[in-house]
Formats: structure tokens, C-alpha cells, sequence
């Protein structure tokens, strides 16, 4: 069972996110998990329900993606016998199946509207009403989300409920990317090999330090879920050898250093154009492309940038992009 311990870390980014989930696993608040795909949502809202006093109940974790549209409703309330076509058995539906323990909703931005409805239903009364029945059953089970989407933007777009959003995330969490914490790399690397190594009895790969210097320039736009998998594969292929750059993904060898020289020898990261630059225009743009990376997130964009998220906040208004 997943503890706060194993989400293995040296970023303060990411330790100040586990303090706040130590914190609010005593209690049975609603939360809501943010952050890209493969941040370890999933574990944290697992860590959370084993730090809690719920920790004997059941854990019950739903993809909301993956449930069927015209059975959603069911999959969730459960039905009575009869209820429709098919329904041969009394179901008892996720939400009442983790009764006196915790109920995972992840991707909750998949939910239809009218099911929005009902769980609000639930997350205000702790009711529910199974497909069929006509009688409340009253069901204790705490709720934490996650979603990797901007559900303000969905609220704007009328496709999530703006009361729902506000009693789901009673305490909003936002999980860093694996860019943001980049110095966890080599720790997780070394990890993953060996759990991987383990698990397949197989002895270990040995990367090269152009290897590790490629994967921690890389992006990860699969975070911590990409490293793992490819942590694997390594085990697997390159069991007891040296893993080279050239073993390594061919995304993953673009990101291996190019540095450029000048005329003086020294290494430079950007060449100024003959013709020069709009400094400002330059600015605006940078900053336009860390919103559109953190989907609007202004405190990921401010850390993406490496400045604080008051200062970005200036600069938004100076741009006019606020």
C-alpha cells in the first residue's frame, strides 16, 4: 500500500504539496489533485486514504474516461434489478462500494453533466439514489479528484459545474512535473532500475553519464509515468550493460546537450540574430508559451519561468495578457 514515503523526492516544489496532504489526510475534506498525466496523482490520492483514519476501508479508484456514457450513472449509483435492459442483478455501484473509505474519481472532467448533478448530490448530502430505486441510501465515503484538465476553462465552456468544481476542490493540490523537478531524475532513475531489476531478476543496466545527462535535459511530457516505463525497458534490453546516448529513444537523444561556441570559445544558450530582437515582443512571447504550458496555471507558468508568481503577475499586466 502506497505511504508519502514513497513518493521519493528532493524538490520543495513537490515536498510542499506531500506536507499539505499529510495535513488534510486527518480529516475528510474533499480534494482535488491537479497536475499533467503521470505526476503520481494516482499515488498521492492512494498515500492520502492510507495516512487517514480510513486507512482499513476500501480504496475504490475510477477512471472517469473509461466509464461507458449510457452506463455511467449505474457503474457509479448502482441499479436495482429491473431498472433497464440487461439489468439482471441488483448492482451496488462504486460510490456505495467504498462505504467508510475513500472513492478516487480521476479524470473527473469526463463526467457527463447530468451525473455532475447527482454526485453533487452525494458530495453535499452523502445520498445517493441507484438507477431504479426511489429511496436515498446514505453512503460515507470521502472523495478526493484529479484531473489533469483546467476545469475552470471547462466551467467557461459550460461543460463542468462551477458548484461541483468548488465543493470538489475544497483543498486544491497541484502536482509538479517531472520538469519542474528535475533534480529527482537521477534519484527516480536509480529507483526504477532497481525495483525493475527485481522484479525481472535481471542485473542492472549501467547508463553512461551522457545517458544521464540526456535524461535530465529531456521534457518528460510523461513525467514521472514516461521514466518508469522507460526504466523498464532499459532493464529488460540492456540487463548488466553500459546503456550509451545512443541506446536511449530517439526523443529523448535530441535532448542530449548541442552547445554552440562563439567566436571566443565560450558556450552560449541563445545567438542574437545580426538583424537584433524585440526584447518585448521576445518577453511576451515566452510568457504566452509557459501559460499555454500550464494550461493557465499562473503559479506552474511563474515556476516554469523561474520567477515568482507576483512578478508574473506584473508582467502580465504590463503585457496585457492578464
Amino acid at each position: 500500500m502506497p505511504h508519502f514515503s514513497q513518493l521519493l523526492t528532493q524538490s520543495p516544489l513537490l515536498e510542499t504539496v506531500i506536507r499539505s496532504a499529510q495535513i488534510v489526510a486527518r480529516t475528510d475534506v474533499s480534494v482535488m489533485l491537479t497536475g499533467e498525466t503521470g505526476t503520481g496523482k494516482d499515488l498521492m490520492a492512494q498515500a492520502i486514504h492510507y495516512a487517514s483514519p480510513r486507512a482499513q476501508r476500501p480504496f475504490i479508484a475510477i477512471n472517469c474516461a473509461a466509464l461507458p456514457e449510457t452506463l455511467v450513472e449505474s457503474e457509479l449509483f448502482g441499479h436495482k434489478r429491473g431498472a433497464f435492459t440487461g439489468a439482471t442483478d441488483d448492482r451496488l455501484g462504486h460510490i456505495r462500494s467504498a462505504h467508510g473509505g475513500t472513492l478516487f474519481l480521476d479524470e473527473i472532467g469526463e463526467l457527463p453533466l447530468a451525473t455532475q448533478a447527482k454526485l453533487l448530490r452525494f458530495l453535499e448530502s452523502g445520498d445517493i439514489i441507484p438507477v431504479g430505486e426511489s429511496n436515498p441510501i446514505k453512503v460515507d465515503a470521502r472523495v478526493i479528484a484529479a484531473t489533469h484538465q483546467d476545469l475552470s476553462q471547462l466551467v467557461r465552456e459550460s461543460r463542468f459545474r462551477e458548484d461541483l468544481l468548488y465543493r470538489l476542490q475544497v483543498v486544491p493540490m497541484d502536482m509538479p512535473s517531472l520538469r519542474e523537478r528535475s533534480g529527482d531524475i537521477d534519484m527516480l532513475l536509480n529507483r526504477f532500475l532497481l525495483h525493475f531489476s527485481g522484479e525481472h531478476q535481471l542485473p542492472l543496466p549501467k547508463p553512461s553519464q551522457e545517458a544521464r545527462s540526456a535524461l535530465r535535459r529531456h521534457g518528460w511530457p510523461g513525467n514521472v509515468r514516461e521514466l518508469r516505463n522507460l526504466c523498464e525497458r532499459l532493464v529488460v534490453l540492456f540487463h548488466g550493460r553500459s546503456v550509451e546516448l545512443g541506446n536511449l529513444p530517439a526523443e529523448i537523444m535530441r535532448s542530449a546537450p548541442k552547445p554552440s561556441s562563439s567566436t571566443s570559445g565560450h558556450v552560449r544558450g541563445f545567438s542574437l540574430p545580426e538583424e537584433g530582437i524585440d526584447l518585448e515582443w521576445l518577453e511576451s512571447d515566452i510568457i504566452r508559451q509557459a501559460l499555454d504550458r500550464s494550461r493557465g496555471n499562473k503559479s506552474r507558468a511563474a515556476r516554469l519561468l523561474g520567477i515568482t508568481r507576483d512578478t508574473l503577475l506584473y508582467r502580465l499586466k504590463k503585457f496585457d495578457l492578464a
